[in-house]
């Protein structure tokens, strides 16, 4: 593909714009042979972009000359998404119901579906058009699910759950799996708490291998449209996630938490339940958060903090070790001066 048509196709401008390059692929910048695209989102790599064997590379529109040709672009990751998405070859899978799969006589199933082998789907259950269900998924009864649905190996989609359009599921995602609810009997014994809620799930999300969102114990669960959640996720039962959001690795949501729009969790963050995190909030890696945070705000550590007070109060601990000497210095001197 040419340059020039792919900068056409991204709605980039081509500097210099007659070059004429044949591109065969995308590669990291690090990595990337002659013939390839890569990007430059973040300035610290600038200077890779004059050692680069890349063809040309994808840049914001202020980004220095570098030699090569560049793609200007406001949003180089964005741009470099698009750029892969005209190189990448998913497999495809054909409309077909396989010989081995096991579909319960008043399941509604669209057109256009492609179901693989040993696949399960539940009476009552109705999914829409073009949907893609591989090797060993399992729908229970009574499931509804939108057009352009994707399940990768080994999904498990429980009991009366509600799933969007343009939903993708990867590699052993469980929806609707009892929630984690116990009751002390009168003996001091733990009493399961029945999970009679559902989860619902909105359109355009996708969640990553070996993620679980819990069914709600009463009402629902409830994902929104457009939120993209890593691997080894959990969400608890009765949690909202809000719109546009975005749950990192092995981040874990207890029970009726609610995230507001446009959160994002960084890696391993826990938060405790029934806490409330308003709209726009970022939580750093590896925090912990055990109450409710406002809209907007950038928190970190653990119990989670403001990040500015969480970057002062570190730079305080790692002073540990000297400030224990100067007090320690500062007290002998003081009973020395008694003495």
């Amino acid at each position: 593909m040419k340059l020039t048509e792919i900068a056409a196709r991204i709605g980039a401008s081509l500097d210099p714009a007659d070059t004429e390059l044949e591109v065969t692929g995308v590669a990291p910048i690090a990595t990337a042979a002659p013939g390839s695209v890569t990007f430059i989102a973040n300035h610290r790599y600038a200077p890779a972009a004059r050692t680069t064997q890349a063809s040309a590379i994808i840049v914001d529109e202020k980004f220095p000359a570098t030699g090569k040709p560049l793609l200007r672009t406001r949003n180089p990751h964005f741009g470099y998404a698009r750029v892969a998405e005209l190189f990448a070859k998913p497999p495809q899978y054909a409309p077909g119901i396989h010989p081995t799969a096991v579909i319960d006589s008043s399941a509604h199933i669209g057109r256009n579906a492609s179901i693989g082998p040993y696949v399960v789907i539940g009476p009552d259950t109705v999914i829409g058009d073009n949907c893609t269900l591989v090797a060993h998924v399992v729908i229970y009864c009574g499931v509804k699910i939108g057009n352009n649905f994707f399940a990768h190996a080994n999904v498990s989609i429980r009991e009366f759950c509600e799933l969007g359009s343009n939903v993708l599921l990867h590699n052993g995602v469980v929806i609707g799996n009892d929630g984690f609810g116990f009751a002390k009997d009168d003996a001091d014994k733990w009493y399961k708490v029945p999970q009679s809620g559902k989860v619902v799930i909105e359109d355009n999300v996708e969640i990553q291998a070996n993620s679980c969102v819990d069914r709600g114990s009463m009402g629902e669960t409830r994902i929104g449209r457009n939120t993209k959640i890593d691997n080894l996720v959990q969400v608890g039962h009765n949690c909202v996630v809000g719109e546009n959001s975005l749950l990192c690795a092995q981040v874990g949501l207890a029970g009726s938490t609610e995230l507001g729009k446009d959160v994002v969790l960084a890696g391993q963050v826990g938060v405790a339940g029934h806490c409330k995190i308003g709209d726009r909030t970022v939580v750093t890696a590896q925090s912990g958060v055990p109450n409710d945070i406002a809209a907007g705000a950038v928190f970190s550590g653990y119990p989670a903090t403001d990040n500015k007070q969480w970057l002062r109060s570190v730079a305080v601990f790692n002073r540990l070790p000297e400030l224990a000497r100067a007090v320690r210095d500062l007290t002998g001197k003081l009973k020395k001066d008694e003495g």
